[in-house]
């Protein structure tokens, strides 16, 4: 019987702090998957615009450049 702990003895030896820290983790994670949406939208947008006006001044070196830039970048998301 002299092991057995009340119920606020229990509630005060668990460590509340271990708890609140997966969900500071997560919300870092989805942050940083936000961010990263954002930059991947942002350069997708440059590559784009960059390939368009190479097709536009008939510029074959800027195109195939831009165009290798715009396969990487959705090959690393594969």
């Amino acid at each position: 019987m002299k092991n057995r702990k009340t119920y606020s003895e229990f509630k005060r030896s668990r460590d509340t702090k271990n708890l609140k820290t997966p969900r500071q983790s997560v919300l870092d994670i989805y942050i940083q998957m936000i961010i990263d949406e954002s930059l991947f939208k942002r350069k997708k947008e440059l590559l784009e615009t960059k390939v368009n006006e190479a097709i536009d001044t008939k510029n074959e070196g800027l195109f195939m450049e831009a165009s290798t830039e715009y396969r990487k970048l959705y090959s690393k998301t594969l």
